[in-house]
């Protein structure tokens, strides 16, 4: 032993050296991990603002057609049941072409009943010559569609324009006022009831005509909840919410339950917008996305539906149940990673996919594929 130990104290005359070298290059190790981490994080959030140039090929083509079209030509059939109280009426906000078909297609194609679907596409005027020749040329069977630019509405003020520019984001998600006129349904749609919104980025799976028969019970809305910690959908209050702020702690409890809205019922009467984005733009009430303004706004005015309404996390989430996307009658690609876009999960795309005509001429043109 003796002799051992004179051995290993011969060899290994620095251990507290090579310890010191060890320790140091585990350190730059990590720091070069969490450095090629960020760069993912980076090119990941890029890739999920940034147009893909099929579907760039795609707007300028449909636009191109729908100036060629006489006046006359750009009309879309049975616009008399817009207003129309007997209907089941739709709507989604966007800029997207694709996403806008999925959501449309996917929304007729389950349903029982297509032509009691009234479809409400409303975009901004750059979009609007793309999307409308879409629907033109790719009429959604029974149901009646409708298309209008959001700078046709003359009662959005230029006041609440410039006070969205103010809010201090980079990303269009949110100082787009296309997601802010959820708050405006009132004065988008003055003769409805009710109506569906949904987000343009979801896929319906299930016929939806049992949504008209929730009881609202003299509330704004019906959602599914999102406050649950053990689901992948948790969002809570207080971590969007500024409740050190008198206005945020005298007005809001930090642990109501949140929603999701993506997918939600609502009457139009009851679905005002009460100002405190202005509040919000003088101080930090929440963090820079309209989903805790929409919070405020519905505050204790939600009706929970049932889970099985709404499935979330396709476009973040790899570890879902496949039962549990295939049994949820909408599914939701919330998150950076679009069914759209090259950075899609994979596993998830054909959901999404199936709705998509990809041998479309113009798709084929603009080498948009499965």
């Amino acid at each position: 032993m003796e002799v051992l130990l004179a051995k290993a104290n011969h060899a290994f005359t620095d251990c507290f050296e090579i310890a010191e070298t060890l320790r140091a290059m585990a350190n730059d190790t990590e720091e070069q991990v969490q450095v090629e981490k960020n760069e993912e994080s980076y090119l990941i959030q890029l890739a999920g603002r940034t147009t893909p140039k099929g579907l760039h090929c795609l707007s300028i083509r449909l636009t191109t057609e729908y100036l060629l079209l006489q006046p006359e030509k750009r009309q879309f059939p049975n616009q008399h049941k817009l207003q129309d109280l007997d209907f089941y009426h739709y709507a989604v906000f966007s800029d997207e072409i694709l996403a806008c078909a999925v959501v449309v297609n996917s929304t007729t194609a389950s349903a029982k009943e297509p032509e009691k679907i009234v479809f409400h596409v409303v975009t901004d005027s750059l979009n609007l010559p793309a999307i409308s020749m879409w629907f033109l040329l790719n009429p959604p069977g029974k149901a009646t569609i409708d298309v209008q630019s959001i700078e046709n509405f003359e009662w959005l003020s230029t006041e609440y324009s410039s006070a969205l520019k103010e809010q201090k984001s980079n990303d269009p998600r949110y100082t787009s006022a296309l997601s802010h006129l959820r708050f405006y349904l009132a004065d988008i749609f003055p003769a409805l009831d009710k109506i569906v919104l949904f987000d343009h980025d979801v896929v319906v799976q299930r016929d939806l005509t049992g949504l008209w028969s929730v009881d609202l019970n003299g509330k704004a809305h019906a959602a599914v909840e999102t406050c649950h910690e053990s689901e992948a959908s948790f969002h809570s209050m207080h971590l969007f919410m500024n409740f050190l702020d008198q206005f945020s702690a005298k007005r809001l409890n930090a642990s109501v339950c949140t929603w999701a809205f993506e997918l939600h019922l609502i009457c139009v009467s009851k679905a005002y917008f009460p100002g405190v984005l202005l509040q919000g733009l003088k101080r930090p009430l929440w963090k820079t996305e309209s989903l805790p303004l929409g919070w405020i706004t519905f505050y204790n005015q939600t009706v929970a539906l049932e889970k099985s309404w709404h499935a979330f996390g396709l476009g973040h989430n790899s570890g879902l149940s496949q039962g549990d996307i295939e049994h949820a009658a909408v599914i939701h690609y919330d998150g950076i990673m679009k069914p759209w876009l090259e950075i899609g999960i994979a596993e998830y795309k054909g959901y999404w996919s199936k709705h998509v005509q990809y041998d479309h001429p113009y798709l084929q043109e603009c080498n948009i594929h499965e």
